[in-house]
């Protein structure tokens, strides 16, 4: 395939926040009569939403511990609002179901929801809680929960047909999408980049975008990035050589029911279900004991593929890190697919929280899901430019949800810093500025 000789801005990933960049990039160009999306050009080693944002879930909240986390959502949230049908958003609202040991730090997000105006109910004490989602499901029976959060905004998209969407709002600015195009290295002039070499020839370039996901690590160390890290901790002193990235493996599937078994009361569509909890949890099936420990799970109806679609904690792929297969990514992998114990333990969950779900193990559907995500130190994402005219939005498990990044990105790039991408700097390793960190059992909530 022929390729540009010269672009000025290439976005390297055509997931969420490649595509969202260039976007937002075209438009801001033309707005400003700087440009315009023939200006830019996206590439990916294979198509569109073909990672992470072609299997992710899809759900969207603002429910994040960190304020800097759940600003940035709220911004994200409204951009998914700003178009739902071409982004296949259903804006169906999302609930924090939680146990006493997490009721101060959901306290804490629904005030601070309240304070920049994010609508949420927030609900506490076991009976009451109760009673709030027997309101919504008859069947609800999680023990233990004293919290509900319940976000009247979020909801979830459609993975590929919003990606889909994304895509065509930017050809439609005039952004150029080519597939197929593998980045194999980086030549420099100056301290910058200057040429982009790929499977189908170099590109010269004024400026880079590179949103990966999962494959940040890979783009960090071509482009020769520290490995690792000295952070300064909480207690004022610095941590040398922590690792720059490990890897997590996501863990989703789903139950082969009609999405419309999950109704509620009033026949409605549910909000995205979220339960963390530190009840133990028994096999639906024999009644054996799967955990102990602190658990939770998410769910929500699919469409798409009809039925019931969630996941539970990931783990951390233990596997060293020059050693981890990123490819064949998702579904095709032949590491980090979910198996039977992801199986057991997540449709043990939903019949832990909803009578309708007993007995309904032999309905999962036994077909490859998951996928695996590459986390910085503290878990959250790092947005920040590199070699002068590299712009990293080095983030993965994150993403998806994160639909409005690219706008900032676009603005930062055109000399507008964000408030709101600031926390998310490098330097805050070493200067410090860590993110708090919650009693999720989730390393990014």
């Amino acid at each position: 395939m022929a390729l540009p000789e010269h672009v000025k801005y290439l976005v390297i990933g055509a997931g969420v926040h490649g595509l969202s960049t260039g976007y937002h990039l075209a438009q801001e160009l033309r707005s400003r009569r700087k440009g315009s999306g023939e200006d830019i050009l996206v590439i990916d080693k294979t198509g569109i939403a073909a990672g992470a944002s072609g299997i992710a879930c899809g759900v969207v909240r603002n429910n994040y511990f960190q304020p800097a986390m759940r600003e940035l959502m709220a911004h994200s949230v409204q951009v998914w609002e700003s178009d739902p049908k071409t982004f296949s958003y259903h804006p169906v609202g999302y609930m924090q179901i939680s146990p006493e040991s997490m009721h101060e730090d959901v306290a804490g997000i629904a005030d601070q929801q309240k304070a920049i105006g994010y609508v949420s109910e927030f609900i506490e004490g076991e009976k009451d809680c109760e009673s709030y989602m027997k309101d919504i499901f008859h069947d609800w029976q999680a023990r233990g929960i004293t919290s509900v959060l319940h976000e009247k905004k979020g909801g979830y998209a459609n993975n590929r047909a919003s990606m889909e969407g994304l895509a065509g709002k930017a050809k439609r600015e005039g952004v150029t999408i080519q597939g197929g195009v593998e980045v194999t290295g980086f030549q420099y002039r100056g301290g910058a980049v200057s040429v982009v070499e790929t499977n189908c020839g170099n590109i010269t370039v004024d400026y880079v975008v590179v949103g990966v996901g999962p494959w940040a690590k890979l783009f960090w160390d071509m482009l020769d990035l520290p490995r690792e890290v000295t952070i300064r901790g909480a207690d004022g002193e610095d941590h040398p050589n922590i690792p720059m990235w490990n890897y997590w493996c996501l863990q989703e599937g789903t139950l082969g029911v009609d999405p419309e078994f999950l109704v509620t009361n009033d026949g409605k569509a549910p909000p995205v279900i979220h339960l963390d909890t530190d009840a133990p949890l028994h096999s639906d099936l024999d009644g054996a004991l799967i955990t102990d420990e602190m658990w939770g799970i998410y769910y929500k109806p699919d469409f798409s593929f009809g039925g019931v679609q969630g996941g539970a904690m990931p783990y951390r792929v233990e596997t060293p890190l020059d050693e981890v297969r990123v490819d064949p990514y998702g579904p095709a992998s032949p590491d980090f697919v979910v198996g039977e114990d992801f199986e057991r333990m997540w449709v043990s969950a939903l019949a832990f929280c909803q009578k309708r779900f007993e007995g309904t193990m032999p309905l999962y559907k036994k077909e490859p899901s998951g996928g695996i995500g590459a986390l910085t130190p503290d878990s959250f994402p790092v947005f920040d430019v590199f070699n002068q005219n590299c712009y990293m939005i080095a983030d993965s498990n994150h993403g998806y949800k994160m639909i409005g990044v690219g706008k900032l990105v676009a603005g930062e790039i055109l000399g507008e810093p964000s408030r709101m991408l600031e926390p998310f700097r490098f330097s805050r390793y070493a200067t410090g500025k860590l993110h708090p960190v919650s009693n999720s059992p989730f390393p990014w909530s």
